[in-house]
């Protein structure tokens, strides 16, 4: 069992940047992949970025490729998602999941474990 909490969301200006964080309990969290995902009022749930297990594989979606980048400290039990550039759209409910498998993914239903989420709102 892995609980998930979620940090570092607010209100900035486009351009601006944020840094989120996850923390992790539990003694297995090196063993879990782990993703950032986000949710738009009245939208699906949509991947963000990805990170292996061991931290030597990342994947992103194209719409946040070259300004967000995901990291993670085993030894902390946290993950991060550092956002740069930040857009209006970029307007969401973030949250981090933990997959068992280790294994990355962008599908919501193959990560076993949710964050409450944190809410990121850009303004113009």
């Amino acid at each position: 069992q892995v609980q998930l909490v979620e940090s570092g969301g607010g209100l900035v200006q486009a351009g601006g940047s944020l840094r989120l964080s996850c923390a992790a309990s539990g003694r297995t969290f090196s063993r879990y992949a782990m993703g950032w995902f986000r949710q738009a009022p009245g939208k699906e749930r949509e991947f963000v970025a990805a990170i292996k297990w061991n931290g030597s594989r990342t994947t992103y979606a194209d719409s946040v490729k070259g300004r967000f980048t995901i990291s993670r400290d085993n030894a902390k039990n946290t993950v991060y998602l550092q956002m740069n550039s930040l857009e209006p759209e970029d307007t969401a409910v973030y949250y981090c999941a933990a997959a068992e498998t280790g294994h990355m993914d962008y599908l919501p239903r193959e990560y076993d474990y949710w964050g409450q989420g944190t809410q990121v709102t850009v303004s113009s």
